[in-house]
């Protein structure tokens, strides 16, 4: 029980780890406040785990499923803190900003699990696109150094080391099996750190500095502030996370052989939504079912809650332990951003093969990821786009993944229930740039040859 708990433990710690490092770059946290944010999601995750896996009263799915920090949210509380003058209140408000969304998430569950057919693949897929093309820029940023301002910001050191760790990892994933495999990306972040000592990059302090007992004492980065426009967005993307925690749950159920139903999945959303709701008073961040842990719970065919329970156990003495949680701290951002390419790009991945489960060869379906991904992609691609509009308004247009998962929604509504059986015209393959346009115009000249 406990060495296939860590098992599972290793392959989600760099998923958990990597949220609050983006968050905590973006405020300017110190090493030691960054080992302390860290501890915090950590302890937060296995609390959340202990709530989805062993349950109480109607809370919790009871299936094997490990909680943890979402990527969803990161993009939004990035936003948040670009938009706040005051770097000290950003945390503050990404709190408060979570603890609203959870409550109402968590009043929402059993409604919601009743509204899964409005979130088809086609939106579901995009959004998790969406989610690993917006942290992709992160992954270049700390590939470049930890500082933007230095001489030697994107020197072909810093490259270098980006480039080792992501060959290390690709190595990894293709000639190990089993246990290796599962935790590829961690041991690329260890030795790309061992690889990085002679180069002068690696700072051991954090480790020097940190205790070996800790407890994420509450609201340590202040109390929590509520921000209309930062509620919004985070309520936004607690949708994103409920949705993808209902396909989590069902794909799950199946390989458990305990197939969840509308019960399940209400009791499921209420553990995310209720462990996102408290963890912000540790310190953490909104909380969602980690996909990567399905994939290992169907390979090593181990289907006891209580193994992944044990997991959880280990999450909360990781958490406790604030010297375990200052050895990430440790990695230099280089080396964290070349396992990025990987921990990023398979979030991408996993969106593109939910996409793949969208019926594209639907019109419909094509015109809602094309103008979806486009909406979702302007604040990446034209960072200034939104320059003109409010602050408040753009903390939340400034998060592709909100604005794409909002695009996605109303034009899957407009598309496939409003109106539906006057637009279902099915296509061979996707349409074409310009291919409608060339067969209107064939179909005019047909017309007026026949005419002459």
């Amino acid at each position: 029980m406990a060495t296939t708990g860590l098992q599972h433990v290793a392959a989600m710690y760099a998923g958990v780890v990597a949220p609050p490092l983006i968050v905590g770059a973006a405020v300017g946290l110190t090493p030691k406040e960054l080992t302390f944010l860290t501890g915090a999601c950590l302890f937060t995750a296995g609390l959340a785990t202990f709530l989805q896996t062993l349950g109480i009263w109607k809370i919790g799915a009871r299936l094997p499923f490990v909680n943890g920090v979402t990527f969803a949210g990161v993009a939004p509380m990035i936003a948040v803190v670009n938009s706040t003058d005051d770097k000290k209140n950003a945390l503050p408000i990404i709190f408060g900003a979570v603890m609203v969304a959870g409550v109402l998430g968590f009043i929402a569950a059993p409604f919601f699990s009743k509204l899964v057919r409005f979130f088809p693949p086609v939106v579901t897929g995009t959004v998790i696109t969406l989610i690993g093309v917006s942290l992709m820029p992160v992954a270049f940023g700390w590939a470049q150094g930890p500082n933007p301002a230095a001489k030697d910001y994107g020197s072909t050191t810093y490259l270098t080391l980006a480039g080792i760790t992501l060959l290390i990892v690709l190595l990894l994933r293709r000639f190990t099996t089993g246990f290796v495999k599962q935790i590829a990306v961690l041991l690329g972040l260890i030795i790309g750190t061992v690889i990085a000592i002679p180069f002068g990059v690696t700072d051991f302090s954090p480790i020097g500095d940190a205790a070996v007992i800790g407890f994420p004492t509450p609201f340590h980065f202040g109390a929590p502030q509520f921000a209309a426009a930062a509620i919004v967005s985070l309520c936004v993307v607690m949708v994103v996370s409920m949705t993808e925690s209902t396909a989590d749950m069902l794909a799950l159920g199946e390989i458990v052989e305990r197939p969840a139903d509308e019960k399940t999945i209400a009791a499921g959303l209420r553990a995310d939504t209720l462990g996102s709701a408290l963890s912000p008073l540790f310190n953490g961040f909104m909380c969602s079912a980690f996909a990567q842990n399905i994939g290992l719970v169907a390979m090593t065919k181990i289907r006891s809650r209580y193994v992944v329970a044990t997991g959880g156990g280990f999450l909360v003495l990781m958490g406790l332990c604030p010297m375990a949680a200052s050895l990430i701290a440790v990695v230099p951002r280089p080396v964290l951003g070349g396992a990025g390419v990987v921990l990023f790009g398979s979030v991408a991945a996993s969106g593109i093969q939910t996409l793949v489960k969208a019926n594209l060869e639907k019109d419909n379906n094509v015109l809602i990821v094309a103008v979806s991904l486009a909406v979702g992609l302007i604040p990446i691609a034209a960072p200034e786009f939104y320059h003109s509009f409010p602050e408040t308004a753009k903390i939340i247009l400034d998060s592709g993944i909100s604005t794409g998962c909002v695009a996605a929604v109303i034009l899957n509504l407009l598309f496939n229930h409003i109106g539906r059986g006057r637009c279902d015209d099915d296509v061979t393959a996707p349409m074409e740039p310009g291919g409608e346009i060339a067969q209107t115009r064939t179909a005019a000249g047909s017309s007026a040859a026949g005419a002459h």
